[in-house]
Order: structure tokens, then sequence, then C-alpha cells
């Protein structure tokens, strides 16, 4: 008998037991393998089709996609990201932002970082290639090696190709007016976040939170519209530059505000800095002193006390005064600066600047009703507008009769200049209390957030003395020719060392024109003025911020559409008759 190996055909070799197994696992027993190899060529281009229909939707996504965007993604460094315009009152772009190439690596991909430190330093000189050298040795996968860079260096850095390196485009927000309005406008940082003025606004706004939700995109950003005049605010700027170089102040600064809507028309303090230069706003010589600062206002303040005689309704423009001697109160004295030593009526307390009078009469009404009163018209309390940068009051922690006296002319307590102002404006825009805003606003839409905090006559009162002292007053050489102004001159000493230092003025005049029908209110404020041979010697109010603002009301006024109008009869005939047949 034959055995089984014996009966295979000669020249056969018997097939392993593994292939077997796995030859059966794969194709079992009657599989025909041409249909097999077939499917699995199939399933093999439906496989890279769909690898490449995936490569390819990709290759879409980054090309539709903002590189900032995907760049973010990973990148835990800030990026620059987009903010609207923003506008004057007459469409001109006071900033916006321009797209920059900026310059980052990724460290694991650079091979020779030396060379490439070496390399980049050709291209940009001022490279700090220690710190750039640091940064492409950390374990990021993204850094930052220059923001900004000019188009130029973006071109000589790409041919010389060195992988790792790359450009992203960010938005860099430039502004065309430099210094012109930078207490006003403000500055961003160097990822275009806002650190100061309305820039700082616009990101507590909510404009931060939608950089970070990746919404704020430039096709969703609207203009800002502000109710500032370019026009006006370069004439008030240039008149405060030769004003302080002609009686060598340390610095000067100019507002002129809506008195119907509070409207901040125009706000200049100079020595300023230039946005795009952001670096010169440190320099505590350029604070904006209109609201960051705060001042005891001078002689502008009693006009605020004479309101307060007059609305209380005890006192009137026939009430007089005790001007003969000086006023003593315990141990202090109060002279008057022009004294009359006589008897004086309200108008001539008000158009002589007489301390005495407008202390007697803060003295009849008393401590609290003056408090009151000042607290009414927002002076005692921190003035809040779109500007981050305001300052608190600095207001007596004992207010007791001493200061209700000193305060009535303007010493012992201070106040920002814009806050003072909005105080005046009521004063004469017949005693309604509007929040100032460097928003442009309505009439109707002032109307709805005014406050009324003086009979409509006393505020008739208040602009007749105002132009009574523009036509015999302190105020006299502000006044300008078919305008009908009025106005207020104020000079205060500065607090040296807890000392008044007569020598170091702060000069402030405050007008309103026209006076009969008001529409604007400007004030002019000059830091630490000198004597010079045109003055005679004298550095007060009178004598420089007046003829500032006359300056300044002969420019602006046609700006502001207010129509000359000459040969107006007197204050008593024009203003008192009108309120007194009302």
């Amino acid at each position: 008998m034959q055995s089984l190996a014996a009966s295979k055909p000669e020249g056969m070799v018997r097939e392993p037991w593994r292939r077997r197994l796995v030859r059966h696992v794969l194709y079992g027993k009657s599989v025909d393998r041409a249909v097999k190899a077939r499917a699995r060529i199939g399933l093999a281009i439906v496989l890279f089709g769909l690898c490449y229909a995936i490569i390819a939707g990709r290759l879409v996504m980054y090309a539709a996609t903002d590189n900032t965007t995907v760049r973010r993604s990973y990148s835990a460094d800030a990026v620059a990201t987009a903010r609207p315009d923003i506008l004057d009152r007459n469409g001109e772009v006071l900033a916006t932002d321009v797209r920059m190439p900026s310059l980052f690596g990724e460290p694991h991909r650079i091979i020779d970082k030396d060379e490439a430190v070496e390399l980049l330093a050709t291209v940009i000189p001022d490279l700090d290639t220690a710190e750039v050298r640091e940064r492409l040795s950390s374990r990021r996968r993204f850094v930052w090696l220059r923001r900004e860079i000019t188009t130029k260096q973006r071109q000589e850095i790409h041919r010389l190709g060195l992988p790792g390196i790359g450009f992203m485009h960010e938005n860099k927000r430039v502004y065309p007016a430099g210094p012109l309005v930078s207490h006003l406008i403000g500055h961003v940082n160097i990822d275009n976040q806002g650190i100061a003025g309305i820039e700082k606004w616009l990101d507590t706004r909510g404009l931060a939170d939608l950089h970070l939700a990746g919404l704020a995109r430039d096709r969703l950003q609207r203009p800002v519209e502000l109710a500032v005049d370019m026009r006006v605010q370069h004439a008030i700027r240039d008149e405060l530059v030769k004003a302080r170089t002609k009686y060598k102040a340390i610095a000067a600064a100019g507002l002129v505000l809506d008195a119907r809507t509070g409207e901040i028309v125009s706000m200049v303090s100079v020595p300023d800095y230039d946005p795009n230069n952001p670096r010169e706003a440190l320099d505590p010589t350029r604070i904006n002193r209109l609201t960051t600062g705060v001042f005891e206002m001078g002689s502008t303040f009693k006009a605020l006390t004479l309101a307060m005689a007059i609305d209380s309704g005890r006192m009137n423009l026939n009430s007089i005064f005790d001007a003969r001697a000086p006023l003593q109160h315990g141990k202090h004295t109060i002279h008057d600066y022009h004294g009359q030593k006589r008897m004086l009526s309200m108008p001539e307390v008000f158009t002589y600047s007489s301390n005495i009078g407008t202390a007697r009469m803060a003295l009849a009404l008393g401590v609290e009703h003056h408090k009151q009163f000042l607290r009414r018209l927002g002076q005692l309390d921190r003035l809040r507008t779109e500007l981050p940068e305001s300052a608190e009051p600095i207001v007596p922690r004992r207010w007791q009769e001493i200061n209700t006296i000193t305060i009535a002319f303007g010493h012992g307590l201070s106040v920002s200049p814009l806050q003072a102002m909005m105080a005046n404006a009521a004063l004469m825009n017949g005693g309604l209390l509007i929040p100032p805003t460097f928003r442009k606003r309505t009439e109707e839409e002032a109307m709805q957030v005014a406050t009324r905090v003086l009979k409509p006559d006393t505020s008739e009162k208040m602009r007749y003395l105002m132009r009574l002292n523009a036509e015999k007053g302190t105020a006299r050489r502000a006044d300008v020719d078919g305008f009908y102004v009025g106005g207020k001159t104020g000079t205060s000493e500065k607090v040296v060392n807890g000392r008044y230092a007569k020598n170091k003025l702060l000069n402030t005049f405050t007008a309103v024109f026209p006076a009969d029908q008001p529409r604007y209110l400007l004030l002019v404020m000059l830091d630490e003025p000198q004597a010079i041979p045109e003055t005679k010697g004298f550095a007060t109010s009178g004598w420089n911020t007046a003829p500032v603002a006359g300056l300044i009301i002969a420019r602006i006024a046609p700006l502001l559409a207010i129509t000359p109008r000459f040969d107006l009869p007197p204050a008593d005939r024009l203003i008192l008759a009108s309120a007194q047949r009302r």
C-alpha cells in the first residue's frame, strides 16, 4: 500500500499551515480572486479621493479665513485686531486702521537659530538680537520677533528663505491729525487695544469682548462720530500755542461746549503728544488739564455764587453789599484785588470781581445751602464722560464758614475745568444741567438727560451780568465786535508746599457767545503765565486769557455758523429789558 505522500504529484511542495490559515481567513474556500481585487482597487480609489477632498477643503478654509484668526488658534500671543474708524462731526477721519506686516517665528522649525538671527539683523539693524535668540530658543511653537515691519523689510526677509520665519498682517492704528486731538482720542497699545481717551472708551463699550470672540472684523465696524469739529480744534490749538509762547506759560488749555446739547466741540491741552508715538504720553507735563487735572478755578467761580444768591430769591440785582473794608473772619482777612472801598451793588460785585461782596453773599445763605447748591450743579462729585481719565474733586473734609467764604470766590475747592464748564453752561442755557459728551447729540436727546437746577429768570440775569462784564468789567479785552461776548476772568494762586504762591498763577477765562442767545461757551486757561511789557507788568487773567479768548472767538464763531450782528444795544437794554418784559 502506497503512502499518501507518494500519491501527490511529483514536484508539488506542501503549503505552510500559516499561509493556508491567512488565505482561508481572507478569501474563504470559494472566492473569485479577480472580483476581490477589483473591490479593493475601488475602495482604495474612494479612500484616496476622500483624503484629497479633505485636503482641498482645508486649503479653501485657509484661503478664506483671516490669517490673524488662524494664528490665534494656536498662539497665546495677542494679535492686533480691527477697530472702527473715529470721525469728527463733519466726517473727517481722526483714527483708522491700516494693515501692516509683522514678523513671527516657529522655533521648532528653525534649523540654525544663530544663523537666522544674524540674517534677520542684516535686514532689521535695530533688532534686539539677544532677545530674538532667546525667543527662538524657547519651547513655544509661536513667538513674535518684530511687530509692524515695513513692506521692504518683509520682501528682503522673504528672500532669505528662512524656514520657521513667517509674516502676519495686523491692524495698526494711525492718527492722521497727529497731536491735534491726542488728549481727546487717546491711543492704543501694540495689540491695537485702547489704553486712553475715546480709544479706551471703545473697549469698555464691548469692543474688547468682540475681539476675543473673533467678531470685530473690519466689515462689521461702524465709524464712531464725535462732536469735535477739527476746524475749531485747529484754530484753538493754534492760538493756545502762540499764547503759551507769548506769555511764557508752562501750559495752556481751551474748551468749547455747546450750551444747548452739552457737546464738546473742541478740547485742547498743550503741551500735547502724538498718538502715533504714544511714548510721549508718559511725560507728566503732557497731561490733559481739562479732565485729568483739578484746579481752584478762581474768580470764574463767582458766577456760581451770584447765581446761587439770585436763585435763592433772597437777593437780586439791586442788593447792596458792604465792601468798604476787608472782611475779617477769625484770623482770616479777605481783601479785594480791585478794592473800591465802598458799598457795591450785585452787578458791581461781579464787574469789579469783589471777593468781599461774593463772600458776604455766601455767608448770608449759609454753609449747608452753599454745599447743596454746588452739589446740585455737579461740582462736588466726580464728572463721568466718555473719557476714562477724569479726576475727583478735592472737597474740604470739614466744611466750615471759612470754606464757604473762600469757595465763594474760587479758592478751597478744586474741580476739573470741564466740570466747572458744565455748571457755567447751566447758568447760561436757561438753568438746565446737561452732562457733557464727546459724541454727537441732538437738542432733543440733550433734553432727555437734562436736569433743571436754576430758574430761567436766574439764567437771564446771569447772562446780563456776563455781558455787562465784557462791556464794563474785567472781561473787556475779550469782547469781539459782532458776536456779543460775555465773560468772567479768574486768577488763582497755585498751592506750593501747602501755601499759596503769589508768583505762580493759574488764569482762566469763561466766555459765552452770543450772550443774549447763548449757544457756545469757551474756556481758556494759562498755567503760570508771566508778565510782559504789553501787559504793563500784570499777569492776571484780564491781561492774558481774556485777550486770547477774544482772538479765539473771532476765529471760531464764523466756523460755528454764528452770524455777526453789529450795533447791538448794551446788556441792560437787550438782555435785562427782555427778561423784565417776560
